[in-house]
């Protein structure tokens, strides 16, 4: 699909350790942005911690994609804490690095869920350890750790190369219950009067929702989006006969979930593909879902 994605998906970023992957994605739009339609104007630095915002042209919509990934934390003797919410199978491969050096191990789990890795030495306290990548890529799927979010990541990188009017934020900690939500839609409400909002994130294949039918326009799950915006996004996207499905969920939950509980009056609506094998190496989009997805956001963005 692309080299970029590729890298995203290589760099181990787990909520709260989001450095590295917000340096990469930095430094590549300070590469491309020349290459854009509309040059940006770029909020980050202290005030912003590890997360992006660009603003281009006069915005009226802005895109949330996050930048981190589930993972786990060494405790003490080479236990674990998880971050987020990784799905726990024996043997699942392991990477980090302490001041010892690269740690690669083994995930494993004892009969009362109790968790460690198996490793050749004991790992320092409190360093991150993240799925490792296995990058595989056929002419229909894509699959590998960390399509939720790298995805959405790249999707809204995409969406820069064309947007004339709009913002897009890189949000941090989502996978952890959040909290950069909060600030940066203060921030865009008070400097640009910022009410309509989309979630570029990666949601489930269920029963009702299928591989390669299209991006996923999400009703609701434990977060309740008003049904006013859900339907005009719905109406954009037929009348610009983009492929979507749509969700209906009571559990799980995203930057919508924190935006619908601040003090402005903000609308959101999640619109992503969905994956296979959730929170687990080997998750798995299909390649016209994630196509969807693009030309969804792009029309969304010149529409609302």
């Amino acid at each position: 699909m692309n080299q970029l994605l590729k890298q995203l998906t290589s760099i181990p970023s787990p909520s709260g350790d989001e450095q590295v992957i917000s340096d990469f994605v930095k430094t590549y739009i300070d590469k491309e942005k020349r290459n854009w339609k509309v040059q940006p104007t770029i909020y980050d630095g202290a005030d912003f911690q590890h997360c992006i915002v660009l603003v281009f042209g006069k915005p009226r919509a802005a895109i949330y994609a996050h930048l981190d990934n589930i993972g786990f934390t060494a405790r003490y003797n080479n236990q674990l804490v998880k971050i987020g919410g990784p799905r726990l199978i024996n043997g699942y491969k392991l990477v980090g690095e302490d001041s010892i050096g690269k740690i690669d191990g083994a995930l494993v789990v004892d009969d009362d869920n109790n968790l460690s890795i198996e490793f050749n030495r004991v790992i320092e306290t409190g360093t991150n350890l993240s799925f490792k990548q296995n990058y595989r890529e056929d002419d229909e799927y894509i699959q590998s750790c960390y399509l939720d979010n790298r995805l959405g990541v790249f999707a809204a990188l995409k969406v820069a190369e064309t947007l004339e009017n709009g913002v897009i934020v890189f949000s941090c900690w989502e996978e952890h219950g959040g909290g950069s939500v909060p600030y940066i839609a203060k921030f865009l409400w008070e400097r640009y009067q910022i009410r309509q909002c989309l979630i570029a994130d990666i949601t489930w294949i269920t029963e009702g929702v299928h591989p390669g039918k299209g991006v996923v326009v999400s009703l609701r799950d434990s977060g309740l989006p008003r049904k006013v915006y859900t339907d005009k996004i719905r109406k954009i996207l037929t009348s610009k006969n983009i492929a979507f499905q749509v969700e209906v969920e009571g559990t799980g939950g995203s930057d919508g979930n924190e935006l619908q509980k601040q003090p402005y009056p903000i609308d959101w609506c999640f619109v992503g593909a969905a994956e296979d094998h959730v929170h687990t190496p080997d998750e798995k989009v299909h390649k016209k879902d994630l196509e969807s997805m693009i030309e969804a956001y792009t029309v969304l963005m010149q529409d609302l």
